[in-house]
């Protein structure tokens, strides 16, 4: 990754009601082992949707519905700035599993405290909470 580059991320605020689906980063990812909602790159040539969809699929093995736009932040990394899209998403099939993430959980937003989210991650839970 070369200095100043820019990487599109989407990721899903997925809720139950009451509760919030969280996932955690694989130990030998890039910020091993913290949290943030699921999602991940959006690749060339493809819209944030879709993005979403594939990488929600990959991760948790679940197939959701790609709402609106919650919030947009951009944060700068040694390397690279991330640019993160957070839509509302909804599950319209399968219960999440395992599958591309360490762990995932079901927590309210008061317990997000408790979870030590990625820095972008962290920027986009503060704009939902003070939506809420």
């Amino acid at each position: 990754m070369t200095e100043g580059a820019r990487i599109r991320v989407v990721a899903g605020v997925i809720s139950d009601g009451s509760r919030y689906l969280i996932t955690q980063r694989r130990p030998t990812a890039v910020l091993p082992l913290l949290w943030e909602f699921p999602g991940g790159k959006v690749e060339a040539g493809e819209t944030d949707q879709t993005a979403l969809q594939r990488e929600i699929a990959h991760r948790l093995n679940i197939r959701v519905e790609v709402g609106q736009l919650i919030s947009f932040v951009s944060h700068p990394y040694e390397r690279y700035t991330v640019d993160l899209s957070l839509y509302e998403c909804s599950i319209v099939e399968g219960a999440p599993q395992e599958q591309g993430v360490h762990a995932f959980k079901w927590v309210t937003s008061a317990e997000f405290d408790r979870y030590p989210f990625t820095p972008a991650d962290e920027l986009s839970m503060n704009q939902l909470l003070g939506m809420e």
